[in-house]
């Protein structure tokens, strides 16, 4: 008779892959270690995710959730007005990339990664998919708080602003300390700058 998996075990390996996949990267880590470090059975693992393609779609797809959770709760803090929604939100991937421990953005380490997976050749729920719509869908919800700024160039706003993001989760690979933490205020208060030009120019 089949052994009944004890509960958790799905979270528990979800959790060990997570992890090993953001330290050291998708490609490098075999399912082999998965399963070393998870403490399960290889018949188990692959029970909750037959392939390796979908554990690392939950992987990204647990990061969305973490990133979800962290924008709505500081924008809870902010304002209510677009402006004070806009810098929150600049403020927490900023607070985000100062952290030792932080490693970039989970999506754009995959991509960079895998640059040749195209999401249009596979499920929406793999990988790539995941990937990508949850960057097209930040980059919306950006440009929905510079939409009620009501200025004049919303997208040249906006693509000023996705640059400075991009930039906060490129430089978190090689700066650390000191010159990490003036990268990410020097980032914020370029965003309030570009903002406010943005709106005096209506």
């Amino acid at each position: 008779m089949a052994r009944t998996p004890a509960p958790g075990t799905r979270e528990r390996i979800l959790t060990t892959a997570s992890r090993l996949f953001y330290e050291h990267g998708v490609r490098a880590v075999g399912m082999n270690q998965i399963i070393t470090e998870a403490g399960t059975g290889k018949n188990l693992l692959y029970s909750h995710f037959p392939t390796k393609s979908d554990l690392v779609a939950a992987y990204l797809g647990r990061a969305r959730e973490i990133r979800a959770t962290a924008t709505e709760r500081a924008r809870a803090s902010a304002g209510d007005d677009a402006r004070s929604r806009l810098l929150a939100t600049v403020a927490e991937v900023a607070a985000t990339a100062e952290h030792p421990r932080f490693r970039g953005c989970a999506f754009r380490n995959y991509l960079a990664e895998f640059p040749d997976e195209n999401a249009d050749e596979g499920a929406e729920e793999g990988p790539a998919g995941v990937a990508h719509t949850f960057l097209a869908a930040t980059r919306e919800d950006l440009a929905g708080l510079v939409a009620e700024l009501g200025v004049a160039d919303p997208d040249r706003l906006l693509e000023e602003l996705w640059l400075l993001v991009d930039g906060l989760y490129l430089q978190a690979a090689y700066r650390r300390g000191w010159d990490g933490r003036v990268g990410a205020s020097a980032a914020v208060d370029l965003a309030a700058r570009l903002v406010d030009e943005a709106r005096s120019a209506t």
